[in-house]
């Protein structure tokens, strides 16, 4: 068996990421908050970044970013990522001497920006105050109750076992084994808890939960106990013509019974909820000006980086040291000056595209701006994509999780992208436009006599808008709309 040595030669293109596209990329779908987190946690771990202040910014207001040149603004930009990274040689000296010019520059804002006011302060009624969680409540409760030992550590259980709706996720046999204790104890502690604010809390299942409300409620009507008890399914049909034939009573006496359970809370948990409502702050701003519409960036609580000139100080003083030490020190210095680099015009970059986007959104979408929902155009990524001279990924990382100011309101960027429908007439019209058609007709139905699919159909047909009913019925889902026999409203 022979062996061979040959030499082929082979040629094949490739797209390898860079360290900073990678960055680049990863910055651009970071949402705003999640940027400001990015940003502080490399501040930590480099040195060499530093935060400008405010009056070190030299920040100009925003009548005077009006009257700025964009396209200058732009030019400047482009060419500030344009630099390269030298590193100079001394002739005879025999050591590099890094190119801090190129680094140390001020990376000026994309565009139009808005900074926030000089002297304007945080105002206190949108600072958000911690809620107390359903388990502090309740072991608030479980404290000033008079409960021995063992009652407490199952009471502890109970708590421990409840879910956001503040429903036993745990069975009384689990936790009685638990504690060590009866079935019969474990039952009796779970009574008192019962008893806690609010109303129908640890509850097993729904039936229970609307039986310790009523019971707690003092009401003396037996027949909300027997409609909890026993149809609680024609209650959600609101079929109570059934209910009132198998009782045997007036439809009256069941429709007050109704409106009393209608009443209660069937998730009494949810009201100490701990989840945290985190406000919208826009990453654009659209302001009217005359007849067009201006692009302003929102950097307002955005750190504004620049590569600290101490370091070139310190580079300067490592020349009495050991070689190693100041090769290493210089080699560290250089690392971090490079990344911090790659980071600052990342940011840049991210801020840029934005900008650009937003723009192209507003160029297709200027009816919507000036009149409102009605004249949303159909728009896909594809023509923002075209329109900027980027590719359909770069857009749809762009619009995710930023959000845009307008005169008609707060709107995630990826709100103006939607499916187009036919009209019966030449045209189309956004889906979006369609919703909320829908969603005008419900609002003016009676509610004794509430519009079916059907109905609704025939009454976007004669506004121009040829749609199947079953589409009809998938679009007031998703606007969070119950069918017409559950919307109906007896009383």
């Amino acid at each position: 068996m022979a062996f061979e040595l040959k030499q082929n030669l082979k040629l094949s293109q490739q797209l390898i990421m860079t360290p900073q596209l990678q960055q680049a990329i990863k910055l651009l779908q970071l949402s705003r908050q999640e940027l400001v987190e990015a940003i502080n946690q490399e501040m930590e771990e480099n040195p060499l970044l530093e935060e400008i202040s405010l009056d070190e910014g030299n920040e100009e207001t925003i009548n005077n970013e009006f009257e700025k040149d964009i396209l200058s603004s732009e030019r400047e930009n482009v060419k500030a990522v344009e630099h390269t990274e030298e590193i100079n040689v001394e002739k005879g000296a025999g050591t590099e001497e890094f190119d801090w010019a190129s680094y140390l520059e001020d990376y000026g804002p994309v565009g139009v920006t808005y900074g926030g006011k000089d002297g304007e302060e945080t105002s206190w009624d949108n600072v958000l105050t911690e809620s107390q969680s359903l388990t502090k409540h309740l072991t608030w409760q479980m404290k000033l109750s008079s409960f021995s030992e063992d009652e407490e550590r199952v009471c502890n259980q109970i708590i421990g076992n409840l879910d956001q709706n503040g429903y036993l996720c745990a069975t009384i046999p689990e936790i009685a084994q638990l504690e060590n204790v009866s079935e019969e104890f474990a039952e009796s502690v779970l009574k008192k808890v019962q008893e806690f604010d609010p109303p129908g809390i640890a509850a097993r299942d729904l039936q229970e939960c609307l039986l310790i409300q009523s019971r707690m409620l003092g009401v003396k009507n037996k027949i909300i106990e027997v409609i909890i008890k026993e149809f609680l399914k024609e209650l959600e049909l609101k079929n109570y013509v059934h209910i009132a034939h198998k009782l045997k009573v007036p439809l009256r006496e069941v429709e007050i019974a109704v409106l009393l359970i209608s009443g209660m809370n069937p998730k009494p948990g949810s009201i100490y909820s701990e989840e945290k409502i985190q406000p919208i702050i826009p990453d654009v701003y659209v302001v009217k000006s005359g007849d067009e519409y201006k692009i302003i960036l929102n950097d307002d609580g955005l750190p504004r980086l620049r590569i600290s000139n101490f370091y070139r100080e310190v580079m300067a003083g490592l020349s009495g040291h050991d070689h190693n030490e100041v090769e290493n020190g210089k080699k560290y210095i250089k690392d971090k000056v490079k990344s911090a680099t790659w980071l600052i015009k990342s940011i840049q970059q991210r801020q840029n595209t934005i900008y650009k986007v937003a723009g192209s959104i507003v160029k297709f979408q200027k009816d919507f701006f000036d009149r409102g929902i009605d004249f949303l155009r159909p728009l896909v990524l594809r023509d923002i994509a075209n329109d900027i001279d980027m590719h359909e990924s770069t857009i749809s990382r762009v619009v995710n999780n930023k959000y845009m100011h307008s005169p008609q309101g707060i709107f995630e960027m990826k709100y103006f992208f939607g499916s187009s429908i036919k009209r019966t007439s030449d045209g189309t019209i956004a889906s979006k436009s369609v919703k909320e058609e829908i969603k005008q007709i419900i609002n003016s139905e009676q509610q004794r006599k509430p519009y079916s699919d059907c109905e609704i159909v025939n009454m976007l047909k004669a506004k121009g808008i040829n749609i199947a009913r079953r589409t009809v019925a998938k679009y007031r889902e998703m606007l969070g709309i119950l069918p017409s026999s559950k919307r109906k409203k007896y009383f």
